[in-house]
């Protein structure tokens, strides 16, 4: 970077990753997206099994539904600044994702299916894949959900932005250590990393069960949270009903057809998925108007998200008002 020239960070405005990040869909839908797509990536799901906080709460019968908005909520706050903030600041919150993640390890990852191994949160595989998994199902509910004014219908994005996209997300994988040689630069190539990789997709009835115990982690958290349940939680759960709820079957729809495979639906329930997704438009189209956005902005990614998103924003849309008035292609 040139002395005297501003810091954007990793992206940076006028990137394709900053038109998708900053996009009023993202606020609602990026949240159901990145957890469906990351179930389904069998290391993750263990690492979630065998070392998130929130699961040994739940084991000792002390978890409430509070605990995983929080959970949320700190996720939020923990990646906002790595795709919005300037480059020291994202190094510094990688490495500090990178330092909790690595005691996150596991000598099983799937006891139904012992020969794929064991994992390590922090390791290059597991650190690329976890990037991947945030930012591929963003692009996914964008061309979805996102609607450009107030009558600009979603649609999918022309074939060179969806490879400037996956350019752009490579900075992203080398901020956390991704094998130089298995960055994908194209969707031809990132289609063909998720075959190489393909054995680690996937759910089966042993990847929620932990070793430690035999127990299935998912039904600690569902028995946990509704033992602990209080009056005081009814506003988080009609949240998490939103979030999961009406709009979860739709963000399914939208992902890739081996991520709903991944999740085991049927033929008709996949179908269904890719119904919602087309009906629940209006909802979508509600939901990014003003006041809403900016209600669920705040509830969802915290004051500080606020300031980062707003302040993104505007550089963002005087970058490509530039573009627009020399000429110049949108993203390129």
């Amino acid at each position: 970077m040139r002395e005297g020239t501003p810091d954007y960070g990793i992206f940076g405005p006028g990137s394709v990753m900053w038109e998708l990040i900053l996009h009023p869909s993202t606020i609602f839908f990026h949240h159901a997206a990145q957890q469906l797509s990351q179930d389904v990536y069998k290391p993750i799901k263990a690492g979630i099994r065998d070392g998130e906080p929130i699961v040994r709460k739940a084991a000792k019968g002390e978890f409430t539904i509070f605990d995983a908005f929080e959970r949320l909520q700190r996720g939020a706050a923990m990646h906002l600044p790595m795709w919005l903030g300037d480059t020291e600041t994202a190094e510094r919150m990688a490495g500090h994702l990178h330092k909790i993640h690595s005691h996150v390890t596991g000598e099983i990852i799937d006891s139904g299916t012992p020969e794929l191994g064991g994992y390590l949160a922090s390791s290059p595989r597991e650190s690329m894949w976890a990037g991947i998994t945030e930012l591929h199902p963003m692009l996914r509910a964008y061309e979805s959900f996102a609607f450009q004014g107030m009558f600009g219908s979603p649609k999918r994005l022309p074939d060179d932005v969806r490879d400037q996209f996956v350019r752009e997300m490579a900075a992203y994988l080398r901020l956390h250590g991704a094998p130089e040689e298995e960055i994908p630069s194209t969707m031809e190539e990132l289609a063909a990393l998720y075959e190489t990789y393909d054995e680690y997709f996937g759910h089966t009835p042993t990847i929620s069960i932990r070793p430690e115990d035999g127990q299935n982690y998912e039904t600690l958290l569902r028995e946990s949270s509704k033992k602990n349940i209080n009056s005081s939680h009814f506003k988080i759960l009609a949240i998490f009903g939103l979030i999961n709820g009406l709009l979860g079957k739709p963000v399914l729809g939208a992902l890739p057809s081996k991520t709903r495979r991944g999740h085991g639906l049927s033929e008709r329930a996949d179908r269904g998925a890719l119904r919602a997704r087309v009906l629940i438009r209006p909802v979508a189209w509600i939901l990014q108007r003003g006041p809403i956005e900016r209600y669920f902005m705040r509830l969802l990614w915290g004051e500080d998200g606020v300031m980062l998103i707003t302040s993104a924003r505007e550089l963002h849309e005087k970058t490509l008002d530039e573009r627009r008035r020399r000429g110049e292609p949108r993203f390129g």
